[in-house]
């Protein structure tokens, strides 16, 4: 049985908290599992969160401050030390190849594991497998920063009542998906597109065309809302995003679920981020994310 899920490792902004760890979010998309910004911190909460080293396929890291990439030296070790029987591929900055070389090389470790390097230097497709696509999209942050997005291929929804108008039932349902036309009857005339899930990742950001570009029809967005409404210049000033603007941008692209997320140590009220993201005319499914949450991933 397929799975589709968000984990929520760590939430916290700059520094850890008492109750928020550094970043860290790992998809679950069928069999694989994609990593997103390990911060510090990472390796533990995926033991508490029941997440193995075996589940992690990527590692997707937006840009290269620590609350977004200290946890790096840490898991790649965990990934060596379990000898993960798989490839797991590393995206991030080019620009940050050396951070990069420093946090897999920070201390001695005997290294078991094919671990690929493939940093990312302009937008676009980074991947293309039978269950989706990972693009990036250049962000707007003091350093070079992207945010990510994964796509599953559209694919098609069979219609019973069409099925049953042309008298195609049993075996035959089978044979005229396989073969896409059964005595003159064609699959399009028994079935519709179903559009293939979307799920979206935007970490430390101005409001720029990369955000809209990743949201836009997303059926989960992760996005930063590291400050409330009313600290709308310190968040420009620091490059990033209010929780309003966060949910306009949500509201806007049409995204189904909303995550709100990196929440500065500055509030104590996680409450005030969801009012103020309705405030902002969001009226889809959202969620205020806490350590070792789970989301589900809606499905079409």
């Amino acid at each position: 049985m397929s799975v589709r899920e968000l984990v929520v490792l760590g939430t916290a902004s700059q520094v850890p908290t008492r109750h928020r760890n550094h970043n860290g979010y790992l998809l679950r998309w069928d069999g694989q599992g994609i990593l997103f910004d390990p911060g510090e911190g990472t390796q533990r909460q995926m033991l508490r969160a029941g997440v193995a080293a075996h589940d992690l396929d990527r590692i997707c890291v937006t840009h290269f401050h620590g609350d977004h990439s200290l946890g790096l030296a840490g898991v790649i070790q965990r990934i060596n030390l379990d000898q993960v029987p798989h490839p797991v591929t590393a995206h991030y900055p080019a620009s940050g190849q050396h951070f990069f070389e420093r946090l897999r090389y920070a201390t001695a470790y005997r290294e078991t594991v094919q671990l690929t390097e493939s940093p990312v230097a302009a937008d676009g497709p980074l991947a293309v497998t039978e269950a989706y696509t990972l693009d990036a999209r250049r962000l707007s942050h003091p350093v070079e920063s992207y945010g990510y997005r994964v796509t599953e291929p559209d694919g098609r929804r069979i219609l019973p009542e069409k099925l049953a108008a042309h008298g195609i039932k049993g075996p035959d349902v089978g044979r005229i998906q396989r073969e896409g036309s059964l005595n003159g009857v064609s699959l399009d005339e028994v079935s519709e597109v179903r559009r293939g899930q979307r799920f979206a990742f935007v970490m430390d950001t101005r409001l720029c065309d990369g955000v809209h570009a990743l949201a836009e029809g997303a059926d989960m967005l992760v996005i930063e809302s590291t400050f409330l409404d009313e600290d709308v210049r310190l968040a420009t000033d620091h490059g990033h995003l209010t929780a309003g603007q966060a949910a306009a941008v949500a509201r806007d692209a049409g995204v189904r679920h909303l995550v709100l997320t990196h929440f500065s140590q500055r509030y104590s009220e996680p409450a005030e981020f969801e009012r103020q993201a309705r405030a902002a005319g969001f009226d889809g499914e959202l969620s205020i994310a806490q350590d070792l949450m789970r989301v589900p991933v809606p499905k079409r």
